[in-house]
């Protein structure tokens, strides 16, 4: 493991993992892989989806978050984008998706304050039909 993906180094800021990949990048010089990623192994490549959950993982244990999954995350991040005016297609590109309806079919999630929101709709439409009764 690297000191991009050491967990007990985390300043955990995108700017703290790009510092220290150029450092790495100047180590190896030709050799590195500018993948684009943020956490990548010591030579540039991208993490296997196992090898990330894994770190991810452990990096939860190591802040005493609790633990989960990185799909879970993934939709709260985006859901939480979604509830806060980030426009669809900006969601879409944000998931590396290129088609809107998949980021929200599978990744928008109403939360319990949507659904609330929803009730109290519905709660006065059905108020409005017993005072005119």
């Amino acid at each position: 493991m690297t000191a991009t993906t050491d967990s007990r180094n985390c300043g955990c800021s995108i700017r703290t993992f790009k510092t220290l990949q150029a450092k790495e990048r100047l180590v190896l010089g030709e050799a590195y892989s500018d993948s684009g990623y943020v956490v990548v192994h010591e030579t540039g490549e991208a993490f296997t989806i196992k090898q990330l959950r894994r770190r991810a993982y452990r990096l939860m244990e190591v802040l005493g978050l609790r633990r989960v999954r990185l799909y879970d995350a993934r939709a709260s991040c985006l859901t939480f984008l979604a509830n806060n005016g980030v426009p669809d297609h900006i969601l879409a590109r944000w998931a590396g998706h290129t088609n809107v309806k998949t980021t929200k079919k599978w990744y928008v999630k109403p939360d319990v304050e949507d659904l609330r929101e929803a009730a109290t709709t519905w709660d006065g439409l059905h108020g409005e039909a017993e005072g005119r009764a």
